[in-house]
C-alpha cells in the first residue's frame, strides 16, 4: 500500500469523524436553541396576555380579536376553548402557511422535542370562562436552525476539502523529492557517481540529499582509488612477469646454452673433462642461487615450511643486513604460526611493504614490530612504529603502498590505522579478526 493511499485513508476517516462529531454537536445545539426559543416565546406571550387581562375585561369577540393581534408572535399556536368545549384557532395562518425552505423531515424529527403547553383561564365581563391554550409551533425556528446547520456543515466541508488539497499538494512535493532521491540511489547502484541531488526547500530532505551527495563523493573517490590500485597492481604484475622472463632468458637461457656447449665439448676425446665438469658445476650453482632468489620474490618457501614467525625473523634479518644503522625490535607471539594461511600471507605482505617503505623513505634509526593475538577477543594485533622523519598523511593519501596495505587488511575484515607527523615517525596499527579453526 502506497504512502499516499495510506494518508488518504486516514484523512478520509478523520474527516468522517469530524463530520459525525460536528453533526452531533450541531443537532444538539439546534435542539436546545429551538427548545429555549419556543419556551421564551410561550412565556412572553403568556405575560402579555396576563397584562392585557389585568388592565381590561372584554367579551369573547373582543378576546378573539385581541389574541389575533398576537399573530406575529413566532413559534406559537394560540387557541381559545369555549365552555362548550369547542376550540377556536386564533393563529390559523401560521399552521397553513407553507414555506419553500422547509427543512427535511429527518432533521425536524431529530431537532423537535416535547414542548410545554400553557393553559390560562380568562373570565369575560359576562362571567363566561374561556381557556387560553398556547402551544409550540417551532417550524420557523427549526428552519432557521436548518440554515445555520447547512452553513456550519458547508464551512466544515470547505475546511476539510482545503485540508485535503493542501495535504495532497504537500505530498506531491514530498513524493517528487522522494522519487528524485530514489532515482539518484538507483544511479548510484549502477555506478553513476557524477550525478548529485539538488538542494531541497524542505530541511529534512535537504539533509538527506547532502548526506547522499557526500556518500556519492566518497564512493567516487574510493572507486577512483580502487581503479588506480588495480591498474598499479596490473602494472606490477606485468613488470614481474617481464622481469621473470628477462631473468629466465638472461640467466637460465645463457647458462643452459653454456652447459650444452660444455657437454658437447666434453664429448670430444681430447677435451679437458675435469675443467668442463667444474665449469658445469659452477654454472649449476649459479642457477640454483638465481632460482632461490626468484622463488623468494614470488613466494617465500620458508613461510610455508617454517611458518610466519620464522619468515618474519628472516625478513628482519635480511633488512638488518642491508641497513645496519637501523635497529629492528621484533616481538612475536608463538600462536601466530597457527593462523589461517590466508591471513598469514596477507600479514606478511603488509609487514614486508611497511619495512620496505621505512628503509626507503623514513631514515629511521629504530623500528619496532609487534604481532600478538588477543585471546579474549580472538583478534590479531599488528603494531609497526619507527622514529623516522614521518610525513604529512594528506600528501601520501594516493600512495599505492599504503593503499595496498589498507586493502589487504580490509579484505580480512580488519581495520587499518596510520598515524604520522613530520619529524615524529610513523605508527601503523592493524586489527584482524581470527576465524575459529
Amino acid at each position: 500500500m502506497s504512502l499516499r493511499y495510506q494518508i488518504s485513508l486516514r484523512i478520509l476517516f478523520i474527516s468522517i469523524l469530524i463530520l459525525m462529531l460536528g453533526g452531533t454537536i450541531a443537532i444538539w445545539q439546534a435542539r436546545n436553541a429551538v427548545s429555549n426559543e419556543v419556551d421564551s416565546s410561550i412565556k412572553l406571550a403568556l405575560q402579555l396576555i396576563k397584562i392585557s387581562i389585568g388592565t381590561t375585561q372584554s367579551n369573547e369577540t373582543d378576546w378573539i380579536y385581541r389574541l389575533s393581534t398576537l399573530e406575529q408572535t413566532r413559534h406559537l399556536q394560540i387557541q381559545l376553548k369555549k365552555p362548550t368545549g369547542s376550540v377556536i384557532d386564533i393563529t390559523p395562518s401560521m399552521q397553513t402557511t407553507e414555506r419553500q425552505d422547509t427543512p427535511p423531515n429527518w432533521f425536524v424529527n431529530l431537532v423537535v422535542s416535547d414542548y410545554p403547553k400553557a393553559e390560562y383561564q380568562i373570565a369575560t365581563f359576562d362571567n363566561h370562562l374561556l381557556t387560553l391554550i398556547i402551544q409550540a409551533n417551532p417550524l420557523d425556528e427549526i428552519t432557521e436552525v436548518w440554515h445555520e446547520t447547512i452553513a456550519f456543515f458547508s464551512s466544515i466541508l470547505a475546511l476539510v476539502l482545503l485540508t485535503v488539497i493542501s495535504v495532497h499538494l504537500a505530498f506531491n512535493k514530498t513524493l517528487q523529492a522522494i522519487n528524485t532521491i530514489v532515482e539518484n540511489l538507483k544511479g548510484i547502484e549502477r555506478g553513476e557517481y557524477d550525478k548529485n541531488l539538488p538542494d531541497f526547500s524542505t530541511q529534512e530532505y535537504d539533509n538527506i540529499a547532502k548526506a547522499i551527495n557526500h556518500m556519492t563523493a566518497v564512493l567516487k573517490n574510493t572507486q577512483q582509488q580502487n581503479q588506480a590500485l588495480t591498474q598499479h597492481s596490473l602494472e606490477i604484475q606485468e613488470e614481474e612477469r617481464q622481469h621473470l622472463s628477462q631473468e629466465l632468458h638472461d640467466e637460465f637461457g645463457q647458462s643452459l646454452t653454456a652447459i650444452k656447449v660444455m657437454a658437447v665439448t666434453a664429448a670430444h676425446e681430447n677435451s679437458d673433462t675435469k675443467q668442463v665438469t667444474t665449469s658445469i658445476i659452477e654454472i649449476c650453482d649459479h642457477l640454483m642461487t638465481v632460482l632461490r632468489s626468484m622463488m623468494k620474490q614470488l613466494h617465500p618457501l620458508i613461510l610455508t615450511e617454517l611458518g610466519l614467525k620464522a619468515t618474519l625473523e628472516d625478513l628482519v634479518q635480511h633488512w638488518q643486513t642491508r641497513a645496519p644503522s637501523t635497529q629492528f625490535n621484533l616481538h612475536l607471539d608463538d600462536a601466530i604460526n597457527n593462523m589461517d594461511k590466508t591471513i598469514v600471507i596477507q600479514v606478511f605482505r603488509v609487514i614486508q611493504e611497511s619495512l620496505t617503505n621505512i628503509i626507503r623513505h623514513a631514515n629511521a634509526s629504530q623500528v619496532d614490530i609487534k604481532l600478538q593475538i588477543q585471546a579474549e577477543t580472538n583478534v590479531l594485533e599488528l603494531f609497526i612504529n619507527d622514529n623516522g622523519q614521518g610525513c604529512n598523511l594528506n600528501n601520501i593519501s594516493a600512495g599505492f603502498g599504503l593503499q595496498g596495505m589498507t586493502e589487504r587488511v580490509k579484505l580480512l575484515g580488519g581495520q587499518f590505522n596510520l598515524q604520522s607527523q613530520p619529524n615524529n615517525g610513523m605508527k601503523i596499527q592493524a586489527t584482524i579478526p581470527l576465524n575459529e579453526k
